[in-house]
């Protein structure tokens, strides 16, 4: 698994993955169990690759 997330493109996808799962945590709405998908794009940001990335051969990491 070779990283192809970088730079602002992974703060965005941890500071939006922990928005979401905080949405889900606290808030309490019928729509707010769909924010757990926030896992996603944290995890996404953490590791430092996407998959999806790797389908659509995009590069956010500088080489």
């Amino acid at each position: 698994m070779k990283a192809n997330v970088g730079g602002i493109d992974r703060i965005l996808r941890i500071v939006v993955g922990i928005v979401l799962i905080a949405i889900a945590l606290f808030l309490d709405a019928s729509w707010a169990k769909w924010c757990w998908v926030g896992v996603v794009p944290l995890l996404g940001g953490l590791v430092g690759y996407c998959p999806l990335y790797s389908i659509l051969k995009i590069n956010t990491c500088k080489k």
